[in-house]
């Protein structure tokens, strides 16, 4: 988003959505943990989209996200769903891309909707969220098609004080591909290959789409990186620092943020050279659900 935009346009506020037989997100309910069965994890700047159709993936689920926006893209008639992590470092470019996405396993002439869902951000010192909510309202607008924007629990209206300091209320959501509902959740298991997709996007990827839905596997790489600078400093950094220069918003971040920082940051040190120790043959690793509804790594030699 160019600065200087902001309250320069007004924007075309979608109509009422039609009543759902679905009870819509609250930000009261409690996050349902889910389990790693038939899910498909998002982390920041990846995407997935598939359909009610798929036999593995049933759940899409992202969560972690503080300033960040969880975005699903949803047409009602194919039942097309869509879920990415957006953190604002292209946002009309990622629009752009999930909007094709989702229209490309949806007919046109169908009938149906597309519908979309934002959740995430709060108030934060730095007013990114809000930054970001301006940046996917403008850019959804821009859309040649019609989207209906069903779910808003963004920025002011995500966001909880407790001793004067601002956090989330929603941290995470799924999204149930086959009943189209959306909850607050969090996840035990964020793979697979967690260390390596987080490593990724810290050295700066580009929205990526990790999900090939007609053949039900998830595609990891390849990703090529440089030497992180001064990885060995980082990592002699105690806790307070990492979450003062590597974190948008440290006084709101989940416990965790800290351990799986330095986890990526040591992952980095111990492969400074992808294209070496991870994809030699240039080809992605590429899992599949197994009978028990778990990712496992298939060999590439059968593909």
């Amino acid at each position: 988003g160019k600065p200087g935009w902001e309250g320069e346009r007004q924007y075309r506020l979608p109509p009422v959505p039609l009543p759902r037989s679905l009870p819509p997100l609250r930000p009261g309910q409690p996050a349902q943990i889910v389990e790693p069965r038939g899910l498909l994890y998002i982390q920041q700047r990846e995407f997935a989209v598939t359909t009610p159709r798929d036999g593995s993936v049933s759940i899409l689920g992202s969560d972690d996200a503080t300033t960040c926006h969880l975005v699903v893209l949803r047409h009602t008639g194919s039942g097309a769903t869509c879920l990415t992590h957006c953190d604002g470092s292209d946002t009309e470019a990622e629009v752009s891309l999930i909007m094709s996405s989702v229209k490309s396993f949806s007919n046109t002439e169908e009938y149906g909707r597309l519908e979309v869902h934002l959740v995430g951000g709060f108030n934060d010192d730095r007013q990114l969220s809000q930054k970001l909510t301006n940046q996917l309202l403008r850019a959804f607008d821009l859309q040649p098609d019609d989207v209906h924007l069903v779910t808003f629990c963004v920025t002011e209206l995500n966001d909880r004080e407790e001793k004067d300091i601002h956090f989330p209320i929603i941290y995470g959501i799924a999204v149930n591909v086959k009943t189209a509902e959306i909850f607050p959740a969090t996840f035990p298991e964020k793979g697979p290959d967690e260390d390596l997709r987080s490593a990724h996007i810290l050295m700066g990827a580009a929205l990526t789409n990790i999900y090939d839905a007609k053949m039900e596997q998830l595609h990891i790489g390849p990703y090529f990186w440089r030497p992180f600078p001064h990885v060995d400093f980082w990592l002699e950094q105690d806790d307070k620092q990492i979450l003062q220069n590597l974190s948008t918003s440290p006084l709101a971040e989940p416990p965790h943020f800290v351990s799986h920082i330095r986890s990526t940051l040591t992952f980095l040190k111990e492969h400074p050279f992808p294209s070496q120790s991870l994809f030699p043959d240039r080809k992605p690793r590429i899992y599949k659900k197994n009978e028990e509804g778990l990712w496992e790594q298939v060999c590439s030699d059968k593909i």
